[in-house]
């Protein structure tokens, strides 16, 4: 007899979802699905406006990482001005977005993972939340806190405010930095790299209690996409694509961003309003097994992608990454994404000191002005959880005719999907489910650090309520936590 268990919603994340898993006769995981059951609707409502509105528009879809859709609408406008932004736009606008990455990584790997990996993924719920964090570790939770609001902090000295800054536009930015910025942000570097080595130092002295969630969240081959430089060092802001298989081969190398069509497609399924991007050369099959085109994006991704960082911090630390695979081949197990986040802090920071240093963030020219030159547009960057695309079509008056959004989130839908059933599979086999290895399910969600709308579960713990449901949909146990 099939039973299925729901777990609604999934905590500790950005935004709402559930999780089903479905048993088998002896009771053992046989399957689990991630659903989104949000509908946004950005791609239908955009429509009508005229292309200038969009950065300020779609930086709405998420409150954690609006700089990366303000970046990725402000770079599709600049292609349709058909414009090169100045080269001080440039500097600034890739400072704001590494400023991001700090304040991003550092909520995800302090506050939504750290309970897990801080306290334990067995220990009591009502305390495996950022409260008891800050009760049981309060410096480390001080630090976690500091290091985010030194991000926030640039954002909001160079948008004027830390969430949906009003900055960014076609052709360039609206205003550089002030010397007063330039020495705020150097004298509270010291202590962000700080915090970055006392957190990755905290991770790696306790990799050897996390054995078993090492072999079995989400790890398995797949391929990899993501940015490069055009000499392959580590990208966030611009670059071309690169697509790597599981054993190191580059399927693709060198690709400009405006082709991503060529080489992703995205597949739908009626039980989630995320669609299921996939690489197009290599299929989906037959939506009943492993889909041969299933990619990852994000942190994990992006340092497999890379030749080199181009930092001497982010580089060490890169090379120390790439020994926890097999020799010669990417590093596929998804509890590393943990690491790999807290080596980009520390990229992102080393980047950081470098613009700072550089007089071409004073240059007054910071845009390029023109009118509609181009009907179709795209941006791509790096956000912190993966590839973004923003493509706009418009007519001769700059009027929005199509609009389509590929998120970082939804490149990683499948990858997501296989990793909680991978985690099911591990963790439920028969006997009575334990809270410890629902919440090890959530992990595997957390560990990609979804962004499915513009909200965060930060604070305190949400309802979850998982049913055990017969073949023919009867209750037979109920379990609800909060």
């Amino acid at each position: 007899m099939t039973q299925q268990l729901t777990i609604e919603p999934v905590t500790r994340i950005e935004g709402h979802a559930r999780i089903t898993i479905q048993l088998d006769d002896a009771g053992r995981a046989a399957d689990a699905r991630f659903h989104v059951t949000e509908f946004r609707g950005f791609e239908k409502f955009c429509v009508g406006r005229t292309y200038p509105e969009m950065p300020g528009i779609t930086m709405r879809v998420c409150g954690i990482c609006p700089v990366s859709h303000m970046l990725a609408s402000a770079k599709a406008c600049d292609a349709i001005l058909g414009v090169r932004i100045p080269p001080a736009a440039e500097k600034l606008r890739r400072l704001i977005n590494h400023a991001q990455y700090v304040q991003s990584h550092a909520l995800s790997f302090f506050f939504l993972s750290g309970p897990d990996l801080i306290l334990g993924m067995e220990s009591d719920p009502a305390r495996r939340n950022v409260a008891g964090l800050i009760t049981e570790h309060p410096e480390l939770a001080r630090k976690g806190i500091r290091l985010r609001q030194f991000g926030q902090e640039i954002i909001r000295r160079m948008g004027g405010q830390s969430v949906h800054p009003p900055w960014a536009v076609p052709g360039g930015v609206r205003n550089g930095l002030t010397a007063e910025d330039v020495d705020a942000v150097g004298q509270a570097l010291p202590e962000a790299f700080e915090t970055a080595d006392t957190a990755i130092d905290l991770l790696l002295d306790r990799y050897d209690a996390f054995r078993r969630e090492i072999d079995t969240y989400g790890n398995f081959p797949s391929l990899f996409l993501g940015l490069v430089t055009p000499e392959g060092g580590l990208e966030h802001y611009s670059g071309l694509l690169r697509v790597m298989d599981a054993d190191g081969r580059i399927l693709e190398n060198g690709l400009a961003d405006d082709r991503w069509r060529e080489i992703i497609a995205e597949a739908v399924h009626p039980w989630s309003y995320l669609k299921f991007p996939y690489y197009r050369p290599l299929g989906y099959g037959d939506g009943a097994g492993d889909v041969p085109g299933l990619y990852r994006v994000g942190p994990i991704a992006r340092l497999n992608l890379c030749d080199f960082a181009g930092t001497p911090r982010a580089d060490r630390e890169l090379r120390r990454f790439r020994r926890l695979g097999e020799p010669g081949k990417p590093v596929c197990g998804s509890f590393h994404a943990h690491y790999a986040r807290l080596i980009e802090i520390l990229f992102a920071l080393e980047r950081i000191a470098e613009i700072i240093e550089d007089p071409l963030v004073h240059d007054p020219h910071i845009r390029s002005q023109a009118g509609v030159n181009q009907f179709t547009g795209t941006g791509v960057t790096e956000a912190p959880r993966g590839t973004l695309f923003h493509e706009y079509r418009v007519n001769e008056d700059g009027i929005l005719q199509e609009v389509d959004l590929l998120v970082a989130t939804g490149n990683n839908n499948l990858a997501m999907n296989k990793t909680i059933a991978q985690i099911a599979r591990a963790y439920i086999t028969g006997k009575p489910v334990t809270e410890g290895a629902l919440n090890r399910i959530e992990h595997g969600i957390r560990l990609y650090d979804p962004c499915l709308s513009c909200s965060t579960h930060a604070v305190g713990r949400m309802p979850m309520i998982v049913k055990i449901l017969d073949a023919r949909g009867r209750l037979i146990e109920e379990k609800i936590r909060g």
